[in-house]
């Protein structure tokens, strides 16, 4: 057998502290989290893309703003869609194994792109080409939900964190190379984006294929899948993720196209500014999971939240003032405490499904074994219904646009949708029971016993 077939490493047990310090657990961990990110930044870049490519669309493709709002809509609808069936090929195929696959599907939409985009092609084909780039959605599920494989749970948010954050930064780092090449080439020359992405493609596979592993212990468990679907928490905290993770790749595919229709700023104005946001948005994410690590992912996220809410208030006032002064701080606040926010809701996952395997009476591996099952799975699920936020998001300013010429309506809308992740978030997971200080209250999901510190 040939070595690249044979990377399956059949014993695993971070828990084990002993195996995870001296039985060279860590360095293992380190080595796939490397590549991991590595592959996931580059797909973020390839998801991102048409956040970039739009803005090299000038009068002659003939492609009106609320046109170019549904551009960028349509990768985010098929990314979000795409992470369910990425989580699972991480149990059907190895974590390695479609590492490299999905890295080089990465291919088809940059390739298809560099041929077609140009003057005179049709919106609908436009538009197909723009949902190719949707596979780079779905390679950030199947990431999470091999690292989170790795991990021991009390260093799982900090893991989460830069695996996440270090694939999120893909989106600040594709808009960075697009105001590059606006600056030097022009706005004419958007193939030289897609010159600097495919050689990427390739080299991040090859490197996945040298590097990473497949663990046997998470290989055909289609079961967990469904396991997760059925339990309540998964469907609450996607909830909480759409408000953290789909105002992130909502405002980041948005932002060049806000600046563009609100301020009127030109394409190269607006690109001088939309990485500063995703930037930052993905440097702090790891934070956020450092933070949910120290003193529990549900505290941590309901404060963002608030905060969340209080930033985007500034920036309704912003809006309503033409105030780009006001705006552009309040919208940058807003992308850092969602990165915040994508940190500590991530956390929260594994240690939600860790205290309900406490709750059936299971201790020490076999509780981490069955959390790590269910959290695996569920991440896959909320990953997506987060990214779909990031539709709603780009729809919801595409008709504020368009019905009233301004993005108020829809920053007003998403400030009452942190309300209600602020309430759910201290209902289901910080509220307790007068007579109960351990419960996380009455509201908690029949069944459940989960505390703060998750």
């Amino acid at each position: 057998m040939s070595r690249w077939a044979s990377r399956w490493i059949e014993r695993w047990d971070p828990e084990d502290e002993r195996f995870w310090d001296e039985g060279g657990g860590r360095r293992v961990a380190l080595r796939n989290l490397v590549f991991s990110v590595l592959s996931e930044h580059i797909g973020f870049s390839i998801w991102s893309l048409w956040s970039v490519m739009v803005l090299f669309m000038g009068p002659e493709y003939h492609v009106d703003p609320a046109g170019k709002f549904f551009l960028v809509a349509m990768p985010t609808l098929v990314g979000g869609v795409l992470r369910v069936p990425y989580t699972f090929a991480v149990a059907r195929f190895g974590g390695r194994n479609w590492t490299i696959a999905s890295a080089l599907l990465l291919l088809v939409p940059t390739v298809t792109a560099a041929v077609l985009m140009k003057p005179g092609v049709s919106y609908t084909t436009l538009m197909a080409v723009a949902a190719l780039t949707g596979v780079g959605g779905g390679n950030f599920a199947s990431s999470m939900t091999n690292i989170n494989s790795f991990y021991p749970l009390r260093e799982k948010g900090w893991a989460l964190g830069l695996n996440a954050g270090g694939g999120n930064l893909g989106v600040a780092a594709i808009q960075l190379i697009g105001l590059l090449v606006i600056a030097t080439a022009g706005a004419a020359h958007p193939r030289v984006v897609l010159a600097v992405y495919i050689p990427l493609i390739v080299v991040a596979a090859v490197l996945a294929a040298l590097y990473m592993d497949n663990l046997t212990a998470v290989r055909n468990d289609t079961g967990a899948a469904i396991d997760a679907a059925k339990d309540p928490h998964t469907w609450i905290m996607s909830v909480l993720y759409t408000g953290t993770f789909g105002s992130f790749i909502g405002y980041s595919f948005a932002f060049g196209l806000v600046l563009q229709n609100q301020f009127g700023r030109t394409p190269l104005h607006a690109a001088y500014l939309t990485f500063i946001g995703p930037l930052l948005g993905s440097l702090i994410r790891p934070l956020g999971g450092r933070l949910a690590d120290r003193f529990g992912g549900g505290r941590i996220t309901l404060w963002t939240f608030l905060a969340m809410a209080a930033a985007t208030g500034a920036v309704v006032m912003a809006s309503e003032q033409k105030s780009l002064g006001l705006f552009l701080p309040g919208f940058i606040v807003l992308f850092a405490l969602s990165g915040l926010g994508n940190g500590s809701t991530y956390k929260m996952i594994p240690g939600i499904f860790h205290k309900k395997a406490e709750a059936r009476g299971l201790t020490g591996e076999d509780a981490a074994a069955y959390g790590r099952r269910l959290s695996g799975a569920s991440m896959g699920l909320i990953g997506a219904v987060g990214a779909l936020g990031g539709v709603g998001i780009n729809l919801a300013f595409r008709e504020s646009f368009l019905n009233t010429g301004s993005g108020t309506p829809a920053f007003v809308s998403f400030l009452v949708y942190y309300g209600i992740c602020f309430a759910v978030t201290w209902a289901v997971y910080l509220r307790r029971p007068a007579n109960s200080p351990e419960g996380a209250g009455p509201a908690a999901p029949t069944g459940a016993t989960v505390y703060a510190e998750v």
